[in-house]
């Protein structure tokens, strides 16, 4: 795992909507190519245990990017969690913040990593790039067709949704139980 230190949003002073940080967490992957679903399952499974202010969108974007951009743009946070080709053991968690997006460019890591790039490369070019993204996931065991998480990879999945939390929460967006309709 890469370590990093987290994005933390400053604080609105009142809770009016135009002062509310706009955070975006983004499952992507394939549902019909085992654990290429990771990030689509880490953010569903997030979903159904915690509540989120309505100023923190949860979205399955599938294996789309650019249809994404008015999703996206001007955020303050964006939170993408996909299977993550790290060269690692399968199973193994990684977290990619602050100066090592740009390098996770530089290699392919991600089967969705052109969209993303794209994404990312087209808010920017037009002003409108998130002010912090942090990529979270997993190094994928089996890619192949399948509709379930291989064990190595589903052992670490709890991990993975409290990760997830994590980022929210050291952002300083307050999360409680229950669920959030994607």
């Amino acid at each position: 795992m890469i370590a990093s230190t987290p994005a933390v949003l400053p604080r609105p002073a009142a809770a009016d909507a135009a002062t509310l940080p706009r955070v975006v967490v983004l499952g992507i992957g394939n549902i019909l190519l085992s654990d290429e679903a990771l990030g689509i399952q880490a953010v569903e499974r997030f979903a159904a245990t915690h509540q989120v202010p309505d100023h923190v969108r949860l979205i399955d974007g599938g294996t789309s990017a650019m249809e994404l951009l008015d999703v996206v743009a001007d955020c303050d946070l964006l939170i993408v969690v996909d299977a993550i080709l790290a060269n690692a053991a399968p199973g193994s968690v990684v977290r990619l913040a602050d100066d090592a997006v740009p390098v996770f460019f530089r290699t392919k890591l991600s089967p969705h990593q052109v969209g993303l790039s794209d994404l990312l490369a087209s808010l920017e070019f037009a002003g409108e790039s998130p002010r912090a993204t942090v990529i979270l996931g997993i190094e994928p065991a089996d890619m192949r067709l399948g509709l379930e998480l291989t064990p190595a990879v589903e052992a670490r999945m709890p991990e993975l949704v409290q990760m997830i939390a994590a980022e929210l929460r050291d952002a300083g967006i307050a999360l409680s139980a229950g669920s959030t309709r994607m």
